[in-house]
């Protein structure tokens, strides 16, 4: 008992004196002590753990370890261990000004996310990838889409093969698909992307729609776009803007039976999807208010311009005549059956919040994905997979998305055990990213100058 108080004491010590800033792995062995580790290689924790990091590696996981005398040693005793989340559907500012992308990136970083992939790309995003890459940026790993193939910028089948040829060229890890693409622009993106080797994702075209979409072998469709369009008797005869987004305004008419067909197209040809859910939990759905917004812990790191755009899209999108809050709130659990039903289909369902989007402050609204996600059906260790496993798998990261010896070291000490109470993922007592250790004073002190 009198050695491991001892061993607390010198852990609290060693974290008072470094805790105001990160440290690297590649200098300085970090070890975190009595730490309960949830792997998510199964469903399971690890009890009481001592977790050894160097080089960006966790190089040994055990009860009792021998670590060096200069190792930064962390006091875990009653937290909890989990690899670091990704958001999927992540939007770094789409200019040239590096200040705005870092504040971003920060904010993802401080709140445990430590890879996320871009879906609105620029130019110079490729240039922030290699400087996070460096170590010269603090932010998770990117992965980037380049800039979107959309009904302004690809009018023509000659556009959309020039388009994506440069983005291949260019180094972009996959193409961005907007609305507004045609029975001509569609196909010459589809063909030219599988003869050059580069994946797209994103949105399903109204023209499009989610058959031919599928059809066409999407890595991942985000949004679930496309999937109530595709059930709705008489689609065919409707216009976009009589439909809604995302279908929300015909959602009711949806004929669940085409459910099991749109389940077996999904997995018969390998189809991620993103939900992005807390769209339509938080902007669409009615019982989410404005004042409900303005009062959360997140609000304050958005600039006020911001906040305001975001409560006045709310105010017209409930000022719209087509706005019937019962059926918006058909859509949200027609939604939630929809994410639950690829669930049970082996569909690879991926965590991305679409932030920063109205109303989803970036980092923060990846944790409100979570709850979304378990709100849809999913148990806690199902949805924590979307976040960490599964990313890992679709983005072909070895050793990533567990924890385990010889895995990259991109983990999130917690206060609590989510697996019992998903809430706990928002209790981020400490994040290891890119090698480096953010201690619970470093986040707080961080977070504090981001406060607009």
């Amino acid at each position: 008992m009198m050695k491991n108080s001892l061993i607390v004491f010198l852990a609290a010590l060693s974290t008072l004196a470094f805790g105001q800033q990160p440290v690297d792995s590649r200098a300085q062995e970090i070890v975190l002590l009595m730490v309960d580790v949830i792997p998510m290689d199964n469903e399971r924790v690890l009890a009481d753990q001592t977790v050894i990091i160097r080089d960006n590696k966790i190089v040994a996981i055990g009860s009792k370890l021998k670590y060096n005398k200069s190792a930064h040693v962390v006091n875990a005793n009653g937290k909890y261990l989990i690899p670091g989340l990704a958001e999927m559907h992540a939007h770094v500012p789409p200019n040239d000004d590096l200040e705005s992308m870092k504040e971003v990136l920060r904010l993802f970083a401080l709140n445990g996310i430590t890879t996320i992939r871009g879906m609105l790309g620029h130019p110079k995003h490729l240039e922030l990838r290699e400087m996070i890459n460096k170590g010269e940026v603090l932010g998770p790993r990117l992965f980037t889409t380049g800039p979107s193939f959309n009904g302004s910028s690809v009018k023509t089948a000659a556009d959309a093969e020039k388009m994506v040829r440069e983005q291949k060229a260019a180094g972009y890890d996959f193409l961005k698909l907007h609305p507004g693409l045609t029975m001509e622009t569609f196909p010459a993106i589809v063909s030219t992307a599988k003869s050059v080797g580069i994946p797209f994702v994103g949105h399903v075209s109204f023209k499009v729609g989610i058959w031919r979409a599928i059809d066409a072998d999407y890595s991942s469709i985000d949004h679930l776009d496309g999937f109530i369009e595709g059930m709705v008797p008489g689609i065919e005869n409707m216009s976009e803007q009589e439909t809604g987004l995302f279908a929300m305004y015909i959602a009711d008419r949806a004929d669940e039976s085409q459910v099991p067909k749109l389940m077996k197209g999904l997995k018969d040809h390998h189809i991620w999807i993103v939900p992005t859910q807390s769209l339509a939990e938080r902007w669409f759905a009615p019982d989410f208010t404005s004042e409900t917004f303005l009062n959360d812990r997140a609000t304050k790191y958005m600039n006020k311009t911001t906040v305001d755009q975001w409560v006045e899209n709310k105010r017209n999108l409930i000022a719209n005549a087509q706005y019937v809050p019962a059926k918006i709130e058909s859509l949200k659990n027609l939604r939630r059956r929809l994410i639950k039903a690829c669930q049970d289909n082996g569909i690879g369902l991926l965590l991305g919040s679409d932030a920063p989007q109205v109303f989803n402050v970036p980092g923060f609204s990846t944790h409100s994905e979570l709850q979304y996600m378990v709100a849809a059906g999913l148990t806690p260790y199902q949805a924590l997979k979307a976040g960490t496993v599964n990313v890992a798998a679709y983005l072909k990261m070895k050793d990533a998305g567990v924890i385990k010896e010889g895995a990259v070291a991109d983990l999130v000490l917690l206060g609590g055990n989510p697996l019992a109470n998903i809430n706990e993922t928002q209790k981020v007592e400490g994040v290891m990213l890119n090698g480096k250790w953010l201690s619970k004073e470093y986040i707080d002190a961080e977070l504090k100058k981001l406060e607009k």
